[in-house]
């Protein structure tokens, strides 16, 4: 379904048409990773780079279910990267600008070292799955199972630290790429809820996603932290992992906290 969903048509160089689909959304507001995943999806159209790719966002408008425009260019072509902007349009009217940076698949690297490891989890028979419902159709799409500790706000309960962990997958089997490694990225619940409790909403103002690693594995685990909340604002660190250990992807992201 992703697929289909994020599926963009080239109308003339530079610019395309995709549908914002309401399959992946949250509160009924389209889902940041997916919209990401279209946006990517625009760039590796005209991109001879496809791998390890670094998107930032800016959300600057609120999108909808419904038709959109999108419009590419490019800033800069080199031998290691290829950079681009790329804006989407709903009615007229921007609602996010992002900047991509595409490399080639990486044949060599003289480092690799993680000074971190992937989050460890309770038996994934013991986590909490994430409820499906018609306002929340991206867990409807994705399988996904939070760790005991952090699920506590599922429970009308808080603990002391805003960390998110769990593991996630999607329902219908999907084979992972590049553009639904976007949307994992952002799939996970803000990492806020689980020391204050579902506040009303979080929108999102920044992200930025870096792909590094293909998954090898179907179930992948996830941490999100958020350690500053500050006139309003907070910021939220994820991390996706494979369950062999590899890394998969790493964000940042900025957003707004709006209490009940």
């Amino acid at each position: 379904m992703l697929d289909d969903d994020i599926l963009v048509i080239e109308k003339s160089p530079g610019v395309f048409e995709g549908t914002v689909t309401g399959n992946w959304s949250v509160n009924g507001n389209p889902n940041g990773g997916y919209l990401m995943a279209i946006l990517a999806g625009a760039i590796m159209k005209n991109s001879d780079k496809k791998f390890t790719p670094i998107m930032t966002a800016n959300y600057i408008a609120r999108c909808v279910p419904g038709k959109a425009e999108l419009f590419v260019e490019e800033i800069s072509r080199s031998k290691q990267f290829n950079r681009y902007e790329v804006r989407l349009m709903q009615d007229g009217k921007e609602k996010i600008r992002a900047l991509g940076t595409f490399m080639d698949e990486k044949t060599d690297c003289e480092i690799e070292r993680y000074e971190t490891g992937a989050p460890e989890l309770a038996p994934i028979e013991d986590c909490i799955s994430m409820p499906e419902s018609p306002h929340y159709t991206l867990f409807s799409n994705l399988d996904m199972r939070i760790d005991p500790a952090s699920a506590v706000w599922l429970q009308g309960k808080t603990a002391e630290k805003s960390e998110q962990r769990g593991r996630v997958k999607f329902r219908d089997g999907k084979n992972y790429d590049i553009l639904s490694l976007f949307l994992i990225a952002d799939s996970i619940p803000p990492a806020i809820f689980v020391s204050q409790g579902p506040v009303s909403w979080v929108p999102t103002i920044e992200l930025s996603t870096n792909i590094r690693n293909m998954p090898h594995t179907e179930w992948l685990r996830f941490i999100l932290r958020t350690r500053f909340v500050t006139c309003g604002l907070l910021e939220a660190d994820g991390e996706i992992w494979d369950d062999a250990g590899n890394l998969v992807s790493i964000s940042r992201q900025i957003a707004q906290i709006r209490m009940i």
